[in-house]
């Protein structure tokens, strides 16, 4: 992720690295937890025929399950669905 040619890719597409200091892998946890949730959930024991089948099969748990309904710790309690439709109308009833 350091090197140049990587960064240059990035840059000429109009993105923004985001690296921690050594060692601190904070801003990366949540990226961490969901894969580890997704291959806890849908993938451990499964053999796919081909990638379109594993494709398929990771957005039905993200789409039809992670989203809407796999509840979160750090959402109160809620599933993403949930916590984004009650933050809008949070933000929207304060207006």
């Amino acid at each position: 992720y350091a090197s140049y040619d990587y960064q240059d890719l990035l840059k000429n597409n109009g993105f923004i690295q985001s690296m921690s200091a050594k060692g601190c892998c904070y801003d990366n946890a949540c990226a961490e937890s969901f894969f580890s949730s997704l291959k806890k959930d849908k993938l451990y024991g499964r053999k796919f025929k081909t990638r379109a089948e594993a494709r398929t099969a990771v957005v039905e748990y993200i789409e039809l399950f992670y989203n809407p309904r796999r509840l979160h710790s750090t959402l109160q309690y809620k599933s993403p669905k949930e916590y984004k439709r009650d933050y809008y109308i949070k933000v929207n009833t304060a207006c």
